[in-house]
């Protein structure tokens, strides 16, 4: 990587240390004052769980006010970054739980945790689970707490709450669908993409993009620049953790290989390999994706097959044009310079990253 992509890529994660120590002390504050007994647990809990993450989508709204003009003192802009990253912690816990996942970043998923530290064997996992519904709701209404406590014009605030309201209904329309589908092997590569669009690719980069952006006061051609960047790159955001999900390496992604695999989600790894398998290759992915019992052996003929069916080329094609398209939105956006340098860099990292 050249030195002006470092330097790039050091801009971008520049107000991280800020937006980590704001989240800190906010959920500090909400344990310390606590008046209900069991809520400091709790709000302990959801600081420990947000503590790792990447930071993609608060940095991305940061990124987004520069971009659309923002100067000076990014203090109201990590404000409403943190907030962005309460409400995707809500949406972390609540996904784990309908994945039946056990690890999240290297660490058991609240809902396990919750369940292991119970003193009744029979009630444990009924407790876990509502015990993470409960954390990942705080997460949300503490979400909102920011973003309505973050000072903006009104004028900004109405574009505001517009795009986050947006990101939230198509972030749950995109977890519905992709709750319809996991199991069904006959989804449609098409259809697998719209998983993709709704319930990753717009809520990951486009809409934290055009947060930021609306809290700068941004016209409609930085948005739609926001958006013409975002959704594709967006979608090979998702597209890499698809394949990193079936051939990652778990300790670089802090979560099994195996849970995609054992859930029967139809990715469009999946979608394509059923679509260029032979009928043995095709009866062999039908057996194996889905059984929660597979394991590692199996999960390695189902690589085999992935890859020699020319699902994983197909689908790394698929990143590849999505980045180039992202590149090519950025030729026009109406962004300053230095902020184009940044979301090429961020653009880079985020197709090449392993984890």
């Amino acid at each position: 990587m050249s030195t002006e992509s470092l330097t790039a890529e050091s801009d971008f994660f520049t107000p991280r240390v800020a937006i980590d120590e704001l989240l800190r002390e906010f959920l500090t504050e909400k344990a310390s004052a606590a008046a209900m007994p069991g809520q400091s647990a709790l709000t302990l809990m959801l600081r420990d769980f947000i503590n790792g993450g990447k930071r993609v989508r608060p940095l991305l709204c940061v990124t987004g006010w520069r971009a659309a003009g923002g100067r000076g003192d990014p203090a109201d802009a990590v404000r409403l970054a943190a907030s962005i990253e309460l409400a995707h912690a809500c949406a972390l816990i609540h996904d784990d739980i309908m994945d039946a996942a056990d690890s999240r970043r290297g660490r058991p998923t609240v809902h396990r945790l919750l369940a292991e530290n119970h003193k009744l064997p029979t009630m444990a996992e009924r407790f876990g689970i509502g015990g993470a519904i409960l954390v990942g709701d705080l997460a949300l209404v503490w979400s909102d707490e920011l973003l309505h406590t973050t000072p903006m014009p009104d004028a900004h605030r109405t574009a505001v709450l517009r795009c986050v309201d947006r990101a939230r209904s198509e972030l749950i329309a995109g977890q519905h669908l992709d709750l319809l589908t996991t199991g069904d092997l006959d989804v449609s590569v098409e259809t697998a993409l719209t998983v993709v669009r709704y319930k990753a690719a717009k809520y990951t980069v486009e809409r934290p993009l055009q947060v930021g952006a609306a809290l700068a006061g941004a016209g409609q051609q930085a948005m739609d620049a926001c958006s013409a960047y975002g959704v594709p790159l967006g979608e090979a955001f998702q597209l890499r953790d698809d394949v990193l999900g079936v051939f990652g390496d778990p300790d670089e992604m802090g979560k099994s290989r195996l849970d995609d695999l054992r859930e029967g989600k139809c990715t469009s790894l999946i979608a394509h390999a059923l679509r260029a398998a032979d009928p043995t290759q095709a009866g062999r992915l039908r057996w194996l994706i889905g059984d929660p019992a597979l394991g590692e052996r199996e999960a390695a003929e189902v690589r085999s097959i992935l890859t020699s069916t020319g699902a994983r080329a197909a689908v790394e094609q698929m990143i590849d044009e999505r980045y180039r398209q992202a590149l090519d939105a950025l030729a026009s956006a109406p962004f300053p310079l230095s902020t184009i340098r940044t979301l090429e860099a961020v653009a880079e990292a985020t197709v090449h990253r392993s984890a």
